[in-house]
């Protein structure tokens, strides 16, 4: 082995970059990229978790028309003035043949409205349904109740005018903006374009199916890959590339028309793990060694302005690196900042140990806590309790498969003592 070598792998990691610190770096980076920025004009029945590029304004008026916002009768308003339950206002009433129609309101008259309604010609207002006496016998309407001008009635434009702004770009579209632009006349949007992401897992001992002694079934890949489809992005699964430094080099060579480049394995100080030196041979290495746990060999570069992010083998290291570092650079690829995990408040039902210096992320399950124990019930405290499956153990998948999130021991702690209210993040949701 050769000197340099030598000191690669028998120091290890010397100094552990802070993840906030390892993010900045990141960012930076990033934010250099020259990226095609070309729109990308989509039906917005395919632009649901695509992020805006142009402000969208409103097409056309919602409502459209003036529509009774209750069921019951449509009236001019001054036909009720003075009427009470005892002394009731008597109105003729009129049927319309289907919504829409030309049936009018002239004075003294009634048209059977629901909600939703266009509000019939000369009507100015709607008498809830709770309000009248109809006779059936007569075929007219005894209105208990006075309205005035207007009232019941939803004014065009109520929800939405014309011309108003809706959102602005960077705006991560959601299924209920997908309704609000059908209804205000938008049938496509103008996006950014999703990050492109190659993902090549390393290592000799990986194959894909009926391992042998000493293989391993390759998970990180897949994951990764499906990962990044789950985040915005567009992903390449590679094949396994073996522990090679000409081969490694290739597959980063092959993917560089990507956005990003994520290989699996090979991060670590070890003898074979080579990609950091075959990283900073065609590049630069910005970031080796973080100070989070599991999952400290992930190592951070660019190479001819395209990011590669080298995250480590073991398959728990890899995810967490995954959503601490590939997530967030997805997100600047797409010109947005980056946005926190939904979590779950609840009482930590087990010490979680950790060492200072260090963010740990240690998996947990979530049980719903006896009604007199939490909110829901007479006691006080959150609804669950957080169970933790492992606060180490970068090796086992389980504990994250059958995790429902997990808690996050920040640097300046020493863990984190039982009873203690923790916030649970669940960092697999879409988007």
């Amino acid at each position: 082995m050769e000197g340099a070598d030598r000191d690669r792998t028998e120091s290890g990691f010397k100094v552990r970059t802070p993840v906030a610190e390892a993010r900045r770096i990141l960012g930076e980076a990033v934010e250099g990229v020259e990226r095609d920025r070309t729109l990308e004009r989509v039906p917005i029945e395919e632009a649901d978790g695509r992020v805006l590029a142009e402000r969208v304004t409103a097409k056309r008026n919602v409502p459209h028309y003036e529509r009774a916002a209750m069921d019951g009768y449509a009236v001019r308003a001054e036909d009720t003035f003075g009427a009470s339950a005892r002394s009731p206002a008597v109105l003729r009433t009129r049927e319309r043949e289907r919504e829409g129609d030309d049936t009018a309101v002239d004075p003294g008259a009634a048209v059977r409205v629901h909600t939703g309604s266009d509000l019939p010609t000369g009507a100015d207002a709607v008498v809830m349904i709770e309000h009248v006496e109809e006779l059936e016998a007569t075929g007219e309407l005894e209105v208990e109740d006075a309205v005035a001008e207007g009232e019941n009635v939803a004014p065009v434009g109520e929800d939405v005018t014309e011309g108003d702004a809706l959102y602005e770009p960077g705006h991560r579209l959601r299924p209920s903006d997908l309704g609000l632009l059908k209804s205000v006349g938008r049938s496509e949007v103008a996006v950014v374009p999703r990050p492109t992401a190659g993902v090549i897992p390393t290592g000799e001992e990986l194959v894909q199916s009926d391992p042998g002694p000493g293989e391993v079934i390759e998970t990180n890949g897949l994951t990764v890959s499906h990962l990044v489809e789950r985040w915005g992005g567009r992903a390449t699964y590679r094949d396994v590339v073996t522990d090679d430094p000409e081969a490694l080099r290739v597959a980063i060579q092959r993917d560089l028309t990507k956005d990003v480049v994520v290989t699996t394995g090979g991060s670590s100080v070890g003898e074979r793990d080579l990609l950091p030196e075959v990283i900073d041979d065609l590049g630069k290495v910005l970031v080796h060694g973080v100070g989070l746990k599991p999952g400290h060999p992930v190592c951070l570069g660019v190479v001819e302005d395209t990011p590669v992010l080298a995250l480590p083998g073991y398959p728990v290291a890899c995810i967490v690196n995954a959503v601490q570092f590939l997530r967030p650079t997805l997100r600047w690829l797409e010109g947005v900042e980056p946005d926190p995990h939904p979590t779950t408040e609840a009482v930590l039902e087990r010490k979680i140990p950790s060492e200072p210096g260090t963010r740990t992320f240690a998996r947990v399950r979530l049980e719903a806590r006896d009604d007199d124990e939490s909110d829901g019930g007479e006691g006080e405290g959150p609804d669950y309790a957080a169970i933790p499956t492992r606060a180490s153990g970068s090796g086992v998948l389980s504990s994250v498969a059958l995790a429902d999130g997990w808690v996050v021991v920040e640097e300046e702690r020493e863990g984190i003592p039982a009873g203690e209210t923790v916030a649970v993040e669940d960092w697999e949701p879409g988007s």
